[in-house]
Protein backbone atom coordinates (compact mmCIF):
# COMPACT_ATOMS: atom_id res chain seq x y z
CA UNK A 1 0.00 0.00 0.00
CA UNK A 2 2.83 2.22 0.68
CA UNK A 3 4.41 1.99 -2.81
CA UNK A 4 1.38 2.35 -4.40
CA UNK A 5 0.68 5.53 -2.33
CA UNK A 6 4.17 6.73 -3.41
CA UNK A 7 2.85 6.17 -7.40
CA UNK A 8 -0.26 8.26 -6.45
CA UNK A 9 1.73 11.18 -5.02
CA UNK A 10 4.03 11.07 -8.41
CA UNK A 11 1.49 10.75 -10.53
CA UNK A 12 -0.50 13.94 -8.79
CA UNK A 13 3.30 15.69 -8.99
CA UNK A 14 3.59 15.10 -12.45
CA UNK A 15 -0.04 15.89 -13.56
CA UNK A 16 0.26 19.47 -12.06
CA UNK A 17 3.95 19.92 -13.85
CA UNK A 18 6.61 18.58 -12.35
CA UNK A 19 8.61 15.24 -13.45
CA UNK A 20 7.49 11.99 -15.06
CA UNK A 21 10.62 10.04 -14.33
CA UNK A 22 9.32 9.13 -10.69
CA UNK A 23 6.01 7.75 -11.95
CA UNK A 24 7.60 5.56 -14.52
CA UNK A 25 9.99 4.08 -12.34
CA UNK A 26 7.32 2.89 -9.85
CA UNK A 27 4.97 1.84 -12.48
CA UNK A 28 7.23 -0.44 -13.94
CA UNK A 29 8.53 -1.75 -10.20
CA UNK A 30 5.34 -2.23 -8.71
CA UNK A 31 4.01 -3.33 -11.45
CA UNK A 32 0.87 -1.17 -11.93
CA UNK A 33 -1.45 -2.22 -14.94
CA UNK A 34 -4.90 -0.20 -14.18
CA UNK A 35 -5.78 3.12 -12.68
CA UNK A 36 -8.46 4.08 -11.56
CA UNK A 37 -9.66 7.85 -12.01
CA UNK A 38 -12.39 9.75 -9.94
CA UNK A 39 -13.36 12.76 -8.96
CA UNK A 40 -12.45 13.13 -5.66
CA UNK A 41 -11.24 11.73 -2.58
CA UNK A 42 -14.77 10.80 -1.19
CA UNK A 43 -14.69 8.49 -4.49
CA UNK A 44 -11.81 6.96 -3.30
CA UNK A 45 -13.11 6.22 0.03
CA UNK A 46 -16.32 4.33 -1.77
CA UNK A 47 -14.42 2.28 -3.62
CA UNK A 48 -11.69 1.07 -1.32
CA UNK A 49 -14.19 0.28 0.91
CA UNK A 50 -16.42 -1.82 -1.10
CA UNK A 51 -12.93 -3.69 -2.56
CA UNK A 52 -12.19 -4.34 1.10
CA UNK A 53 -15.79 -5.69 1.55
CA UNK A 54 -15.11 -8.14 -1.01
CA UNK A 55 -11.95 -9.04 0.16
CA UNK A 56 -9.55 -7.70 -2.22
CA UNK A 57 -6.35 -5.71 -2.03
CA UNK A 58 -6.19 -3.36 -4.98
CA UNK A 59 -3.30 -2.16 -4.74
CA UNK A 60 -1.95 -5.94 -4.49
CA UNK A 61 -3.70 -6.55 -7.88
CA UNK A 62 -1.78 -3.89 -9.51
CA UNK A 63 -4.81 -1.37 -9.39
CA UNK A 64 -3.92 2.24 -8.48
CA UNK A 65 -7.06 4.16 -7.26
CA UNK A 66 -6.79 8.07 -7.99
CA UNK A 67 -8.36 11.15 -6.73
CA UNK A 68 -7.85 13.37 -10.06
CA UNK A 69 -9.06 16.70 -8.11
CA UNK A 70 -12.49 17.33 -10.47
CA UNK A 71 -13.74 15.91 -13.64
CA UNK A 72 -11.98 18.53 -15.73
CA UNK A 73 -8.42 17.27 -15.03
CA UNK A 74 -9.53 13.90 -16.68
CA UNK A 75 -7.81 14.61 -19.88
CA UNK A 76 -4.49 15.23 -18.15
CA UNK A 77 -4.37 12.62 -16.24
CA UNK A 78 -5.11 9.85 -18.86
CA UNK A 79 -2.91 11.40 -21.45
CA UNK A 80 -0.35 10.60 -18.83
CA UNK A 81 -1.26 7.59 -17.74
CA UNK A 82 -3.20 6.30 -20.74
CA UNK A 83 -1.68 5.27 -24.11
CA UNK A 84 0.04 8.29 -24.73
CA UNK A 85 1.62 8.20 -21.68
CA UNK A 86 2.73 5.07 -19.65
CA UNK A 87 0.04 2.84 -21.14
CA UNK A 88 -2.07 1.77 -18.46
CA UNK A 89 -5.54 0.39 -18.62
CA UNK A 90 -7.80 3.10 -17.32
CA UNK A 91 -11.43 3.16 -15.55
CA UNK A 92 -13.38 5.83 -13.93
CA UNK A 93 -16.34 6.64 -12.31
CA UNK A 94 -18.13 10.22 -12.51
CA UNK A 95 -21.01 12.41 -12.27
CA UNK A 96 -23.80 12.01 -14.67
CA UNK A 97 -22.97 16.02 -15.44
CA UNK A 98 -19.21 15.18 -15.55
CA UNK A 99 -19.75 12.43 -18.44
CA UNK A 100 -18.46 14.73 -21.52
CA UNK A 101 -15.01 15.55 -19.66
CA UNK A 102 -14.53 11.48 -19.00
CA UNK A 103 -15.70 10.89 -22.87
CA UNK A 104 -13.15 13.39 -24.56
CA UNK A 105 -10.34 12.55 -22.19
CA UNK A 106 -11.00 8.51 -22.24
CA UNK A 107 -11.10 8.93 -26.55
CA UNK A 108 -8.15 11.28 -26.19
CA UNK A 109 -6.28 8.42 -24.45
CA UNK A 110 -6.99 5.97 -26.61
CA UNK A 111 -8.93 3.94 -23.96
CA UNK A 112 -12.58 2.31 -24.77
CA UNK A 113 -15.93 4.21 -23.38
CA UNK A 114 -16.99 1.22 -21.63
CA UNK A 115 -13.88 1.73 -18.97
CA UNK A 116 -16.15 4.55 -17.15
CA UNK A 117 -18.90 4.41 -15.17
CA UNK A 118 -21.43 7.19 -14.41
CA UNK A 119 -23.83 8.04 -11.43
CA UNK A 120 -27.42 8.63 -11.93
CA UNK A 121 -26.46 12.38 -10.00
CA UNK A 122 -23.30 11.72 -8.45
CA UNK A 123 -22.19 8.84 -5.87
CA UNK A 124 -23.52 9.88 -2.82
CA UNK A 125 -26.80 10.33 -4.76
CA UNK A 126 -26.28 6.22 -5.49
CA UNK A 127 -25.49 5.14 -2.17
CA UNK A 128 -28.44 7.29 -0.34
CA UNK A 129 -30.98 5.43 -2.78
CA UNK A 130 -29.88 2.08 -2.46
CA UNK A 131 -29.60 2.51 1.46
CA UNK A 132 -33.10 4.81 2.05
CA UNK A 133 -33.50 7.71 3.57
CA UNK A 134 -34.65 6.07 7.25
CA UNK A 135 -31.28 4.07 7.19
CA UNK A 136 -29.00 7.04 6.18
CA UNK A 137 -30.37 9.13 9.24
CA UNK A 138 -29.61 5.63 10.98
CA UNK A 139 -26.38 6.04 9.95
CA UNK A 140 -25.95 9.61 10.80
CA UNK A 141 -27.19 8.91 14.35
CA UNK A 142 -24.78 6.18 14.69
CA UNK A 143 -22.00 8.00 13.70
CA UNK A 144 -22.63 10.91 16.13
CA UNK A 145 -23.75 13.62 13.45
CA UNK A 146 -27.45 13.97 14.66
CA UNK A 147 -26.75 17.33 15.99
CA UNK A 148 -25.58 19.04 13.22
CA UNK A 149 -27.95 17.38 10.82
CA UNK A 150 -30.26 18.90 12.47
CA UNK A 151 -28.59 22.33 12.62
CA UNK A 152 -28.39 22.28 8.92
CA UNK A 153 -32.02 21.55 8.27
CA UNK A 154 -33.31 24.39 10.00
CA UNK A 155 -31.34 25.93 7.48
CA UNK A 156 -33.69 27.93 5.24
CA UNK A 157 -31.82 27.14 1.99
CA UNK A 158 -32.97 23.62 3.06
CA UNK A 159 -36.66 24.28 3.61
CA UNK A 160 -38.72 22.52 0.32
CA UNK A 161 -35.66 20.51 -0.54
CA UNK A 162 -35.99 16.47 -0.76
CA UNK A 163 -34.42 14.29 2.03
CA UNK A 164 -31.64 13.02 -0.25
CA UNK A 165 -30.82 16.21 -1.33
CA UNK A 166 -31.17 17.57 1.88
CA UNK A 167 -28.15 14.23 3.06
CA UNK A 168 -26.11 14.89 0.08
CA UNK A 169 -25.83 18.45 0.81
CA UNK A 170 -24.82 17.99 4.65
CA UNK A 171 -22.08 15.40 3.47
CA UNK A 172 -19.97 18.31 1.43
CA UNK A 173 -20.52 20.80 4.48
CA UNK A 174 -17.52 19.85 6.72
CA UNK A 175 -14.00 19.11 5.86
CA UNK A 176 -13.39 15.02 5.61
CA UNK A 177 -17.37 14.57 6.11
CA UNK A 178 -17.85 13.09 2.96
CA UNK A 179 -15.10 10.74 2.71
CA UNK A 180 -16.31 9.57 6.11
CA UNK A 181 -19.63 8.64 4.62
CA UNK A 182 -18.48 7.44 1.33
CA UNK A 183 -16.56 4.96 3.51
CA UNK A 184 -19.39 4.85 6.18
CA UNK A 185 -22.03 4.17 3.23
CA UNK A 186 -20.67 1.54 1.41
CA UNK A 187 -20.45 -0.29 5.01
CA UNK A 188 -23.68 -0.13 5.13
CA UNK A 189 -24.88 -1.66 1.70
CA UNK A 190 -26.33 -4.83 1.45
CA UNK A 191 -24.90 -6.86 -0.87
CA UNK A 192 -27.44 -7.37 -3.66
CA UNK A 193 -27.88 -3.26 -3.48
CA UNK A 194 -24.51 -2.30 -4.25
CA UNK A 195 -25.64 0.91 -7.07
CA UNK A 196 -24.58 -0.37 -10.60
CA UNK A 197 -22.21 1.99 -11.27
CA UNK A 198 -20.00 1.04 -8.51
CA UNK A 199 -20.88 -2.52 -8.87
CA UNK A 200 -20.05 -2.54 -12.43
CA UNK A 201 -16.24 -0.78 -11.84
CA UNK A 202 -15.36 -3.09 -9.19
CA UNK A 203 -16.39 -5.94 -11.27
CA UNK A 204 -14.36 -4.77 -14.19
CA UNK A 205 -11.42 -3.98 -12.48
Amino acid sequence: MGDMGAFRDAVTAWAAGGPGGPAEELAARLPVRTVVLLEGISDVAAVEALAGRRGRDLAAEGVCVLSIGGAMSVGRYARLLGAPGLGLRLAGLCDEAERPYYARGFEQAGAPQEGFFVCAADLEDELIRALGVARVEELVEREGDMRPLRTFLRQPAQQGRSPQRQFRRFFGTKKGRKIHYGRVLVEALEPDRVPVPLDGLLAGL
